[in-house]
């Protein structure tokens, strides 16, 4: 079955964006070229307006076509057209993304920002014990890391290094130091968020 060219379905047609989708569903690139193309602008705006960066939006646009390409037989076109399916996945994902952001920037500045208690300032042992348990629960954390990841959140919240400082020590490219930051606060928030 020949797939109408990006431009001729820019008007949302039920039949052809069902068509269109079943095409990549079996696997057809080119279909899923055409997906991109006609839906790509309208999802990474969305994921623009949620995100902090441009380059997180870029990710999860990624993301969320990995997600059209492995749930096209999900399509269906009474429920909405092909654009707004696609762009409603990306908006999730980054709704996912911000959250998940939120979450291990709390975890991490509340590591950094509350230091372990000085003799002078001594707490009350019901405190004492939640400080202890809480280091504990962080140290456990960090521990599941890879390598690679725990490398890269120690210098960025225990030496005060910016990424671009972690890539310069390490000889990593700052994009990889990026992924490994961001990958590693998701870790970090998903088994500190589950209690340990």
């Amino acid at each position: 079955m020949a797939l109408p060219s990006p431009t001729a379905q820019r008007a949302s047609d039920p039949a052809a964006d069902r068509a269109l989708l079943q095409q990549v569903a079996l696997g057809n690139a080119s279909a899923m070229r055409d997906v991109y193309a006609r839906c790509a602008s309208r999802a990474f705006a969305a994921c623009l307006r949620l995100l902090p960066s441009r380059a997180d939006a870029e990710e999860v646009l990624q993301e969320a076509f990995l997600e059209v390409w492995r749930r096209a037989r999900d399509f269906d076109p009474e429920r909405g057209g092909l654009e707004t399916w696609v762009t409603t996945i990306a908006r999730t994902r980054a709704i996912d993304r911000l959250r998940s952001l939120g979450t291990a920037a709390r975890v991490a500045e509340g590591v950094v920002h509350h230091p372990p208690p000085t003799s002078a300032t001594p707490l009350a042992p019901d405190d004492a014990l939640g400080v202890g348990q809480d280091r504990v629960r962080v140290r456990a954390a960090m521990r599941t890391l890879p390598p690679e990841q725990r490398e890269v959140v120690e210098l960025a919240y225990f030496e005060g290094l910016s990424q671009r400082e972690i890539s310069e020590r390490t000889g990593h490219p700052l994009g990889t130091v990026k992924t490994r930051a961001r990958l590693a606060l998701e870790k970090l928030a998903d088994v500190l968020g589950r209690g340990g």
